[in-house]
């Protein structure tokens, strides 16, 4: 199976920079949105043989997720329960006969860690959320975490030190999550790769400098680590400030 996960920074802006033409040239059996920023019924999107999955922000122009599947999920599950975690659209779980899908957009702890408390309580939920879905059947997850987790996966590390998506706490909790029982596909058959990175600041030609981090990931539960065959960073695909990345896993 062909999955494809992207952050589109607004998908009416990417829709305009070429996301069709990605889209039409992958055709995936799933795929995957953050930052949608959308409300119900701004957009129109056709896409043949595709079902569409959306959680919306309350917040107009912010954040929210999408998910379009080749096969209807048999459930969908929109959030984490959590009524305080929820409002800002930020997680969809399918569910198939073999496994669960979940898209995410983990909450940025922002300039000076300034939602640091809000992000490490989203960590937390999230993370016993997975491990109560792994409980029953395999996991994909996939998305924007908002983590660069270690030094190879940011270019400049001694200077982001500390810095939202570069912090010792959320450092700390992603491994936590990775210890519950998930892998990090991208390392699981990259360990040493260096310079892939999936966002880069429109700053200073970061991304013509490739001065970039790692912050979008495929997460697989661990019995289905030996399942995992390709996991492309489409770091040519522009369109938005981060770019696609995909999983190819047999299942």
């Amino acid at each position: 199976m062909n999955f494809i996960s992207w952050n589109v920074n607004g998908l009416r802006a990417c829709l305009s920079k070429g996301f069709q033409d990605f889209f039409d040239s992958t055709l995936p059996d799933f795929f995957c949105l953050q930052e949608t920023k959308l409300q119900s019924g701004q957009l129109s999107l056709p896409l043949p043989g595709y079902t569409q999955y959306w959680n919306y922000a309350e917040k107009k122009g912010y954040s929210g997720t999408a998910v379009f599947a080749r096969e209807p999920a048999l459930k969908c599950t929109l959030g984490l329960g959590d009524p305080e975690l929820d409002t800002e659209g930020r997680l969809i779980t399918l569910e198939y006969p073999d496994f669960f899908l979940v898209t995410c957009y983990t909450p940025n702890a922002q300039r000076e860690l300034a939602r640091i408390d809000h992000r490490l309580k989203w960590d937390a939920a999230f993370r016993e959320y997975l491990t109560a879905l792994d409980q029953q059947k395999p996991v994909i997850i996939c998305g924007d975490l908002n983590v660069a987790h270690q030094e190879i996966d940011l270019k400049n590390p001694s200077t982001n030190r500390g810095n939202a998506g570069f912090s010792d706490q959320e450092r700390e909790s992603f491994t936590r999550l990775l210890d519950a029982g998930f892998t990090d596909s991208f390392r699981y058959l990259h360990p040493d790769t260096v310079d892939a990175y999936t966002w880069w600041s429109y700053m200073f030609h970061a991304r013509e400098r490739n001065t970039g981090w790692r912050i979008d990931y495929f997460l697989v539960s661990r019995r289905f680590a030996d399942q995992i065959m390709d996991t492309p960073i489409y770091s040519d695909v522009m369109g938005s400030d981060h770019c696609p990345v995909g999983l190819l896993l047999n299942i």
